[in-house]
């Protein structure tokens, strides 16, 4: 970008010192070739009136002039010592009208003024004057002109350059800077305070950007610890009981439940992992698709009737008075609600609900069970990977909350805890579609 800027930069300085060489010598021309004519209108003036004065209407010196030719009543009276061709242009504009003649071949102009007696022609004065000078100074100006303009040109380019390499530095310094510390340290700020001018301005910009970096590796962190937690649970599971039912030789009936518990768990696993897929699918911003609500929940509570079976649950999703869509693909929204339903059914005493309404621009579901609850001590503890309330029993591994979570945040979605309602009961709010 440095070396672009500097271009451009030498470039209009450039163009504009080219405009400006151009438009003086254009100017000092024209001054000098208004010049040259004054004064050879004032020396033929002057020389009419020496001529109109004189006896006859003549006047013949001992010395001619030089560069004036007095033509009276057709005959020439007075000549200078010219070279042949500047007296055959000086006649022949002596006999014309007047005016300015041109001699190219020995840079000299001429000027014709005629002279009158009484109203009547009788003769003509012819003065020349050398542009020798004028053409010297016109070509001086244009030397002296080109010069200047390269050393104007030269010392904008290098006063540019200087400049350019100083402003950028720091913005050199603060990038490589920032880099370095995306990589290794997303602790570190520039912390310059509020933007000032470009420099803090980009300063800011860098340090929210490392803030909002910090707080996605952090993030990522957190969900990589979650995952693994997640995935060890039930690949612990699967190799104990693989591990068991090897030891020696089994009944059909026993094999037949490890292989029901290796199912749950590789279930629980795919369950995990579809979730993963359909988060990171919307992390990259692909297409957002928009599900029925009362589709999803009753698809959650579906994955959920085995443990609802096994512990004798009665699972209720009410369906709303209109229907509500979500705006969350539907697999997505599905994973959201389903540990959270797991949950229920693991600490309900014979009845889960699920209550399904809109508010504003999110839809909220509702997920009751008849429960022993959640304190107000462990409502946002149990969120935490790892962490189980004081009413635990030996299911689980207090990780399928903390996932839940997860995943609601990631569609800009919550999961919260109500610890004054009577039983368990969970409010998860998703965006409306």
């Amino acid at each position: 970008m440095r070396r672009r800027l500097l271009v451009l930069v030498v470039s209009a300085v450039a163009a504009s010192v080219t405009a400006l060489i151009v438009g003086f010598n254009l100017l000092l021309a024209s001054s000098l070739d208004s010049n040259a004519r004054d004064l050879l209108r004032s020396h033929a003036t002057t020389e009419v009136s020496a001529v109109a004065a004189g006896s006859g209407h003549t006047r013949i010196s001992a010395t001619p002039d030089a560069g004036v030719w007095v033509i009276a009543r057709g005959r020439v009276v007075e000549r200078p010592r010219e070279s042949t061709a500047v007296d055959k242009a000086a006649l022949g504009l002596a006999r014309g009208p007047g005016g300015f003649r041109d001699v190219p071949s020995a840079d000299i102009r001429l000027y014709s003024l005629p002279v009158a007696t009484h109203g009547r022609r009788t003769g003509s004065v012819v003065v020349s004057l050398s542009l020798a000078p004028y053409e010297e100074t016109r070509e001086l100006a244009l030397i002296g002109s080109l010069v200047l303009g390269g050393l104007v040109l030269v010392l904008v380019a290098l006063a540019a350059r200087w400049l350019l390499t100083s402003s950028l530095r720091p913005v050199t310094r603060m990038t490589r800077q920032a880099a370095a510390w995306s990589e290794r340290d997303l602790d570190h700020r520039f912390a310059l305070g509020e933007p000032r001018d470009e420099l803090t301005e980009l300063a800011a910009t860098l340090d929210e950007l490392l803030d909002r970096l910090a707080a996605s590796l952090r993030r990522e962190q957190r969900f990589s610890a979650e995952l693994s937690h997640e995935l060890r649970t039930p690949l612990a599971r699967v190799i104990a009981e693989t591990e068991l039912a090897l030891r020696r030789d089994r009944d059909p009936e026993e094999y037949r439940a490890t292989l029901e518990l290796i199912k749950r768990n590789a279930e629980q696993l795919t369950r995990t992992v579809d979730a993963l897929v359909a988060a990171a699918r919307f992390e990259a911003g692909s297409r957002r698709g928009t599900a029925d609500a009362y589709e999803v929940a009753e698809d959650a509570a579906a994955a959920c009737w085995g443990l609802a079976e096994e512990r004798g649950l009665a699972v209720a999703v009410e369906q709303p008075a209109r229907p509500v869509r979500v705006g969350v693909e539907r697999d997505l929204a599905e994973r959201i609600l389903q540990p959270v339903l797991e949950n229920a059914c693991r600490y309900a005493a014979s009845t889960v609900s699920v209550d399904i309404d809109r508010t504003g621009a999110a839809v909220r579901y509702a997920i009751s069970d008849d429960g022993p609850g959640v304190g107000e001590d462990e409502r946002d503890r149990i969120f935490e990977p790892g962490v189980r309330g004081a009413a635990a029993n030996g299911d689980g591994s207090g990780l399928g909350l903390a996932l839940a979570r997860r995943l609601a945040e990631t569609v800009a979605g919550e999961i919260e805890a109500d610890a004054g309602a009577q039983g368990g009961r969970f409010l998860v709010r998703l965006p409306a579609g």
